[in-house]
């Protein structure tokens, strides 16, 4: 039986914690990639992770971003 979870994208972050969360390095503000599960920070060039709806703002945890 296939797990039904892997093809569910994560579910939505309160609009509300979006507006006041910023990137610790930069303080920029972020973008929210729901597909991906990420908070992504141009400024940095970093992505950080959302684990079962908490977002991990720590840049050990961030993955780095592809330059084009």
């Amino acid at each position: 039986m296939p797990d039904e979870d892997a093809a569910a994208p994560p579910p939505p972050i309160d609009p509300r914690l979006l507006e006041v969360l910023v990137c610790p390095l930069t303080k920029t503000t972020l973008i929210y990639d729901r597909a991906a599960g990420e908070l992504i920070s141009r400024a940095a060039g970093l992505a950080y992770p959302i684990r079962d709806g908490i977002p991990i703002m720590l840049a050990d945890e961030a993955r780095r971003l592809e330059t084009p």
